[in-house]
């Protein structure tokens, strides 16, 4: 739990700003988002033609690097 006690005489926007210059620092929102925004997982199958694809059009590349087409 974050917390901050505002000091004698402090404007309130001088401890908002020490807040959430707290929380930033925590991680707390980062964390947070991504939990939130986390994807489903990709089934094994789909993992492997996508490397496959990956691996192909690398080598691909590579051939027209070497070729000079690119």
């Amino acid at each position: 739990m974050i917390e901050i006690k505002k000091k004698e005489g402090e404007p309130p926007l001088s401890a908002h700003f020490r807040f959430t210059k707290k929380v930033r620092q925590s991680g707390v929102l980062a964390e947070v988002r991504k939990r939130r925004f986390k994807g489903r997982n990709v089934n094994r199958l789909k993992r492997r033609l996508s490397a496959i694809y990956r691996t192909k059009k690398k080598s691909e590349v590579t051939r027209m690097k070497k070729l000079g087409t690119i």
